[in-house]
């Protein structure tokens, strides 16, 4: 064979096989994408949903893939990273940096966020002109190949704050907690909780109706700590009621730590002891709650006002059944 054209064949073998590597490595990079990020598999909603896990399944007869939830995910690259300028479309990073991209879909730190700023008590790291990749890590956005059940999985999410916050002046609170408490049971000030989300209206219109509410935060246990919390309550037809608590990081973050009393000395505290507390509850027509912490406990009777909702309207439930309780997200309640 000529040397010149054996040479030439090599180049094309060569190019063809390099050609070929980096198809496969693309490939590669988008099924770790599909297959694993939490953003795109949203595996969470409906594993704490299924009877396996004594979630809602477990009274609506319901199987999650008829549900609209399943509906909430990150397709592909093209949402988050998809920019169109000058009548030319490409990816950049600063599209999915963007914080109202990640806004979009997640309503309730939106709502949050709002809610502080109207109350003149913005979180300390958006005050101070933080976003949420200055915390959050690609790994999180994109999976790393393992397949999580939800974003409280250990392993599954990297940020925490002492990331940031290696040293931590000796204050007493900080002395007597040591590794008991974790940062946000203090530092967080409030979570928005939703109540009576309303199932009949989810199955027949595709949408969540709830009652919103803030001005309170739970605590109860996850991965060995004492950590913020939340609730929500759910309507199911047949005057069924279900109630949920979870461990949730609400971007409401003040400096100062709350104070002894807060946790150790309120009424919310005292009632719980008693072994019955009333979340919220119906005053001249309009749903009222409790404030402040509130401690989950396993055994207590957490009541709240259940309604039903029809032509826009709520209407109290006679005589509604009592909750199912789950505990999600890997929380346990306290001792």
């Amino acid at each position: 064979m000529n040397v010149k054209i054996f040479l030439i064949l090599v180049c094309v073998v060569s190019l063809i096989s390099i050609t070929s590597s980096f198809s496969q490595e693309s490939t590669n990079h988008e099924c770790i994408f599909k297959s694993s990020s939490l953003h795109f598999t949203a595996v969470g909603m409906s594993y704490w949903y299924e009877r396996l896990q004594g979630g809602l399944e477990t009274i609506t007869g319901v199987q999650y893939s008829d549900l609209s939830c399943n509906n909430c995910h990150v397709e592909n690259c093209d949402v988050c990273h998809k920019t169109e300028k000058e009548d030319k479309t490409f990816y950049t990073n600063e599209a999915a940096n963007n914080q109202d991209m990640c806004l979009k879909c997640h309503g309730r730190e939106a709502a949050i966020m709002n809610i502080d700023k109207k109350n003149n008590t913005e979180d300390v790291h958006f005050a101070a002109g933080m976003e949420c990749m200055d915390c959050h890590t690609e790994r999180e956005m994109h999976g790393d190949g393992v397949i999580y059940t939800s974003m409280k999985q250990p392993g599954a999410m990297d940020v925490t704050c002492e990331q940031c916050h290696e040293n931590i002046s000796k204050t007493t609170s900080h002395t007597i907690h040591g590794n008991d408490v974790d940062c946000k049971s203090c530092h967080v000030q409030q979570v928005v909780s939703c109540t009576n989300c309303h199932f009949e209206t989810m199955i027949n219109e595709g949408k969540r109706v709830s009652i919103p509410v803030s001005g309170w935060s739970f605590l109860m246990n996850y991965n060995g700590k004492v950590t913020s919390a939340n609730m929500q309550t759910f309507v199911v037809p047949g005057n069924k009621t279900f109630l949920m608590f979870a461990p949730q990081f609400s971007h409401s973050v003040s400096k100062v730590g709350k104070r002894c009393e807060d946790c150790h000395a309120n009424t919310n505290v005292d009632k719980v002891k008693d072994g019955t507390i009333n979340l919220t509850w119906l005053e001249n027509g309009k749903v009222e709650q409790v404030e402040g912490v509130v401690p989950v406990v396993d055994g207590v009777q957490y009541n709240s006002v259940y309604q039903n909702f029809k032509d826009g309207n709520w209407t109290p439930i006679e005589n509604p059944e009592k909750p199912v309780v789950q505990y999600v997200g890997f929380g346990s309640p306290n001792n």
